[in-house]
């Protein structure tokens, strides 16, 4: 049996719909208040691939959110790295991090020619600034990171140290698009032929194998055979030095040359701080490494990026933001660092 409802009875339903509607609404709102919250400094930094070397840089990244917040500038720093060096995943967790409400975005550019058109919407949106590998024409606000020039002119004295009489250079890297490759490899040729902007064939008694870089897309199993190749064609050559200029390719080289046996007889030069390198270098197997400071990419890259969100550093006035770099042997000349020390502050750094 049906009974109508008196229009009071109506009147009170309607009313708790339109309150129960107005909670649920407040609730929804909940969200997207936080993710929008003027008081938080929301920055993020992206890297170009997911190597171990970006570990430090998360550190780095996390002190300085510690450092800051604690400093009374409320921040949140998101720190993501793309599963390899692949320009379209390092550019959907770009578009992922602006959904997010971020501030600012720093940036390990993997291929500034073929990236620099999006970046420079980036740089129409939020404060960007380009880190470890720069890509000048995106509009960033500056790059924080290594003279890569300066490092690479560091890998060439050690090759020369290496090899004081001259002989065969094989230079390998995992890409030669970034920026950071080819002014390292610049920066080698430079030491080797003792001129700014030399060319392979000018480096006197240096040979540069194939007179160019040797390169494996990132794929560490093909730089591990390259190794391999490159000492097939050289084992005849009395003097070779083996040059890696990314984290992984020194230690691809050292098993390369382990395989043959050859070990003891081939010169290897590293940069950064592989912990094969490290090791590499206490056995006596690998000359040196030039390292950059990972932790600080990320803790300057961070403050930065809040400072600047907060008004603290205008854009036309920004710090200057180069990191230097370090030459790690065994046995540290004037203005290079002992391995033992090295690793000591590594392990500080990374709390162990």
């Amino acid at each position: 049996m049906f009974i109508p409802l008196t229009q009071t009875e109506s009147s009170v339903i309607i009313m708790k719909r339109y309150l129960l509607l107005g909670i649920f609404t407040a609730l929804a709102l909940i969200p997207a208040c936080q993710k929008s919250d003027p008081a938080i400094s929301k920055v993020a930094i992206v890297t170009n691939n997911n190597a171990e070397f970006w570990r430090l840089a998360q550190v780095g990244a996390k002190k300085a959110e510690a450092d800051l917040n604690q400093q009374g500038l409320s921040c949140e720093v998101i720190f993501r790295m793309p599963e390899k060096g692949d320009p379209v995943l390092q550019k959907n967790i770009v578009n992922d991090m602006l959904n997010l409400g971020i501030k600012g975005l720093a940036v390990s550019v993997i291929n500034p020619k073929e990236q620099t058109d999006f970046f420079k919407t980036i740089a129409g949106k939020v404060n960007f600034i380009t880190m470890d590998n720069d890509a000048v024409d995106t509009g960033r606000l500056c790059y924080v990171g290594t003279e890569n020039l300066a490092a690479g002119r560091a890998v060439g004295e050690l090759v020369k140290r290496a090899l004081p009489q001259g002989g065969v250079v094989a230079i390998f890297v995992g890409q030669k698009e970034p920026l950071n490759a080819r002014e390292r490899y610049q920066g080698v040729l430079d030491a080797l032929a003792g001129k700014q902007g030399a060319k392979p064939e000018e480096c006197g008694k240096y040979t540069i194998y194939k007179n160019d870089v040797i390169t494996d897309d990132l794929d560490e199993v093909a730089a591990l055979n390259k190794a391999k190749d490159v000492l097939e064609v050289l084992k005849n050559e009395p003097n070779v030095c083996m040059v890696g200029l990314w984290a992984y390719n020194a230690p691809k080289c050292l098993e390369a040359a382990k395989s043959k046996g050859v070990e003891k007889k081939i010169k290897i030069v590293s940069f950064d701080e592989y912990e094969d390198t490290l090791v590499g270098i206490e056995n006596d197997l690998i000359v040196g490494t030039v390292v950059q400071d990972p932790f600080n990419f990320g803790y300057k890259s961070a403050e930065l990026l809040v400072k600047l969100d907060k008004g603290l550093i205008s854009k036309d006035n920004l710090p200057k933001s180069a990191v230097p770099h370090k030459v790690i042997v065994k046995t540290p000349q004037t203005g290079e660092v002992g391995v033992a020390d090295f690793r000591a502050e590594m392990k500080r750094l990374l709390g162990k």
